[in-house]
């Protein structure tokens, strides 16, 4: 019987899931039902590294350039959906935006072409965020590559599904952290200011904010006044409560402002990379307050850690599925939930803004929190 090879790599930020996708595109692919479907085998290759693997490959090796591509069996991914991050590596590499010694970029996009034809790949599985994905689409719109997509962002931003995968983990751990970080401010009488990711979209501040019982929540969809948030900080000392727990978007920002980036350098794929707007906010609240004010910025630390149960059934979905949108050749779309069920979507999606809070359907503008009359309305995944 003739064998197909696909390829599978992860790109962008690690986060917890992504080998619990990997371990079912395998599974999946070795599947006998699959198999007497498609009337075909299937042998999956890990691209190791993400897109600077299938770049810096050798061409003369192929197969043989073990730096980069290894053939995964069933026995070799049994076991990694246990563990957080990717078991095949990641990068942040842009094939069209290839930035030489000389600061100079170049499209190198045909590269990726020539290296899938030498290592004989008829598809390609791509699991990534905004980035990753959409240079997927740009290799399938450009070259006609049979790329499919899987959803992975903590920041639950994607456009075209309602999850992706990671974001149930990242909450977890948000909730632990803010935990420890909780006994430190009830214990001392302090104010504490807690980081989360969240570039464009507060979805990680809202729902760690929410399981953690937060008493403010700062998100990007609705910039702040300092003057108000001092005054719900000072009520609280009012009312002889002990501590005040506030959660930050690191894409937060007082209105008229502008967010804080921790560097002005911008990457392969256009973007500054920010925090410490917990710190500055810390930093004024103890100003105008004189609280006992400390700031926490989680960091890599909310990506980390095993999968929860939620991110490895999804990981098992979002696997199986992506490897049967590419038998069913409906190359150039990714594995999607809408409306609860799973389904896939174009990803030219990936052209449209970014999903952000419903602001005025899940957030109170006066407490600064989620709202707390009603969740009528609001999407639960």
């Amino acid at each position: 019987m003739n064998k197909m090879r696909v390829g599978v790599l992860t790109g962008g930020g690690d986060c917890a899931g992504l080998n619990a996708a990997i371990k079912w595109i395998v599974y999946g692919a070795i599947s006998s039902d699959v198999e007497t479907r498609y009337g075909r085998q299937i042998e999956v290759v890990a691209l190791k590294e993400g897109w600077e693997g299938i770049l810096m490959l050798d061409p003369q090796k192929g197969m043989a350039d073990e730096r980069y591509v290894q053939v995964l069996t069933d026995y070799m991914v049994r076991k990694i959906d246990r563990d957080g991050g990717t078991a095949i590596g990641t990068s942040r590499t842009n094939p069209y935006n290839v930035r030489g010694p000389d600061g100079t970029s170049r499209d190198e996009s045909k590269t990726v072409v020539r290296n899938m034809e030498a290592l004989g790949l008829e598809g390609l599985i791509a699991i990534g965020g905004e980035d990753t994905l959409g240079v997927a689409n740009k290799l399938h719109r450009d070259h006609g590559v049979p790329v499919v997509g899987i959803p992975k962002t903590i920041d639950l931003d994607i456009p075209g599904t309602e999850y992706s995968l990671g974001f149930d983990s990242a909450v977890n751990n948000i909730k632990i952290l803010i935990d420890h970080a909780r006994t430190v401010a009830g214990s001392h009488r302090k104010t504490a200011v807690v980081e989360v990711m969240g570039r464009h979209s507060g979805f990680l501040a809202m729902a760690g904010g929410m399981v953690s019982s937060a008493h403010l929540i700062l998100i990007p969809e609705c910039p702040f006044e300092l003057e108000r948030l001092v005054e719900l900080v000072n009520a609280r000392r009012q009312l002889k409560s002990r501590y005040t727990l506030i959660v930050v978007a690191e894409g937060a920002k007082e209105r008229e402002g502008q967010v804080v980036a921790r560097t002005s350098e911008i990457d392969v794929f256009g973007h500054v990379h920010l925090g410490g707007i917990g710190e500055i906010l810390a930093d004024e609240i103890k100003k105008i307050t004189h609280l006992d004010t400390f700031a926490e910025k989680l960091g890599y630390l909310q990506r980390g850690g095993a999968p929860s149960a939620f991110d490895v059934k999804m990981g098992h979905f979002f696997g199986i599925t992506a490897v049967d949108l590419l038998m069913r050749k409906q190359y150039g779309s990714m594995v999607s939930v809408q409306g609860g069920r799973i389904t896939s979507a174009p990803l030219e999606v990936l052209g449209n803004p970014v999903r952000v809070v419903d602001v005025d359907l899940m957030y109170d503008r006066n407490k600064l929190n989620a709202r707390r009359d009603t969740a009528l309305g609001w999407t639960v995944l």
